[in-house]
């Protein structure tokens, strides 16, 4: 019986003093169900520089993915951020949940300087708009966790032909952003329903839409 092929989808615990992480709360409500014929598998990261290479490692070997999401909370942020680029450096503002907060070092030793996404993420972009999602493409995934991770998922499965990799930035949910002054939020629903649309879409399409989404500072 031939296997299906799989989504590794990432989200990440709590950190920098939440008690919730919306990237994990959505994307483990995805577990197990089907995106343009693929099967999500949802893994949880921890907020921790070395620990989260161990775990995503161990996912990458266990699930073998065609598609590789990683999902992390960008407090601050209004749309769901498709991100464009992974750079390799970690220059941690803040200590990470075991307390590690790297400065100036690199993601990889001798790895490159940075790595693109594989995924369509114009497509993706024209899709969520499309569903009337708020939706942007981002070139910078900052260097905190979650750059750390979308570097890793690229450099990790650059070799293993076929398999595509990307990072998706989401806005708090409105339970956080009431403890934040001013700070945008989305619904678990319209997120959860925004991330089914961008697999759905990178599972479909190989090859990638021409459309402007660049920014001018």
């Amino acid at each position: 019986m031939t296997r299906s092929p799989h989504i590794l989808l990432t989200g990440f615990d709590p950190f920098g003093g939440e008690t919730i992480n919306p990237s994990w709360e959505a994307v483990r409500s995805l577990h197990g169900r089907r995106a343009g014929g693929h099967r999500i598998v949802a893994v949880q990261l921890p907020t921790e520089f070395a620990a989260s290479l161990k775990a995503l490692r161990r996912a990458l070997r266990e699930v073998r993915p065609a598609i590789v999401l990683g999902v992390g909370q960008a407090g601050g942020r209004s749309r769901l951020s498709i991100e464009r680029v992974a750079i390799n450096v970690n220059d941690a503002r803040i200590p990470d949940n075991a307390g590690a907060q790297p400065v100036d070092e690199p993601v990889v030793a001798d790895g490159p300087a940075a790595y693109f996404s594989s995924l369509p993420i114009k497509a993706m972009l024209a899709a969520l708009r499309e569903a009337g999602l708020p939706a942007e493409v981002s070139n910078t995934a900052g260097t905190y966790v979650c750059n750390h991770i979308a570097y890793a998922m690229a450099h990790y499965t650059a070799r293993q032909r076929g398999v595509r990799t990307g990072f998706v930035h989401i806005p708090f949910l409105p339970d956080q952003a009431v403890t934040h002054a001013h700070a945008p939020s989305m619904s678990l629903e319209d997120v959860r329903r925004g991330l089914l649309v961008a697999l759905r879409t990178a599972a479909r399409v190989q090859t990638d839409a021409r459309l402007a989404a660049g920014a001018i500072s």
